[in-house]
């Protein structure tokens, strides 16, 4: 004889949820793929004009995707006067403010997150305060000081300006992955004979490697995309960056869309070939940094 058991609420409760969950989950799925679509999109209409003559991207009847393919927009841009320059200008700003920046960030961070001091926790407060300053507030003391200090036009007052406005985000980060990497690790290699500098460089620094990454990527991007702080601290044409350097396609005769579309490419490339190459390490930084602090 065969007993059979009736359901219980909770599985009747569960077998009703479930279609509006899938519908649920229907309508998040589109949300995220517009959301992806339009994000998308600008960077695709970049690469599109980029590859467009001319006379096609003026014309008022556009379209998706190009009648013909030309890359004379490229070469105009290679071409055009002071390119060698601002990519030299920009390379040297960059490496070294993510350079200097993450050397200083991860000294920062080691000292707030192993050491007890007066005012530790004050002055992370701090540092997570002045990142929310918005730049422009402080765009006229910085010029008012460099001015004093002799540093416009120069390479080092851009450098020491982008190092600044990365340091509180990359000390916070590190910072987390200082707080969770066991004390009892750098003891143990400190009794089998390294010095605390031995120490740090065969245990503690391997294990900050992705908060290194995620902070330097971020330092990186904030360094070689800025514009407004470079257009206002650099006025020496043979020292343009890049982005400042995006204005020479702007003349009394027009613009020059197709080879400004080519340019701003080629600048972005960079920047994109290190995100591909740190990914992996940049996404285990930005959760892992953040369990514990």
């Amino acid at each position: 004889m065969s007993t059979s058991t009736a359901p219980s609420p909770a599985d009747t409760e569960q077998q009703t949820v479930r279609p509006d969950r899938k519908r649920t989950r229907w309508h998040y799925d589109v949300i995220g793929l517009v959301t992806a679509v339009v994000m998308a999109f600008p960077v695709y209409w970049l690469i599109i004009s980029s590859l467009r003559p001319n006379h096609e991207i003026r014309s008022y009847d556009q379209t998706l995707w190009p009648s013909s393919l030309t890359f004379d927009n490229f070469a105009r841009a290679v071409k055009q006067e002071n390119f060698a320059t601002a990519v030299q200008s920009s390379l040297i700003v960059s490496v070294t403010a993510v350079l200097g920046g993450m050397v200083i960030a991860t000294l920062a961070a080691l000292a707030i997150g192993r050491f007890r001091f007066f005012g530790r926790k004050a002055l992370l407060m701090i540092l997570i305060l002045v990142q929310m300053l918005p730049p422009t507030a402080m765009l006229i003391p910085i010029y008012a000081q460099l001015n004093a200090m002799g540093g416009l036009d120069e390479y080092w007052g851009l450098i020491v300006v982008y190092l600044v406005s990365t340091l509180p985000f990359a000390v916070v980060m590190i910072r987390g992955f200082v707080v969770n990497i066991p004390v009892e690790l750098e003891e143990s290699a400190m009794v089998d004979g390294c010095t605390r500098m031995g120490a740090f460089r065969r245990v503690i620094f391997p294990l900050l490697a992705p908060g290194l990454a995620a902070a330097s990527i971020f330092a990186l991007v904030n360094a070689w995309n800025e514009y407004l702080f470079a257009y206002i601290l650099i006025n020496d044409n043979s020292k343009y960056t890049l982005n400042v350097w995006l204005m020479t396609f702007t003349t009394e005769r027009g613009t020059d869309y197709g080879a400004l579309m080519a340019a701003s490419t080629l600048i972005a490339l960079p920047v994109v070939v290190f995100f591909m190459i740190i990914q992996k390490k940049m996404a285990t930084g930005l959760t892992s940094g953040a369990v514990k602090g």
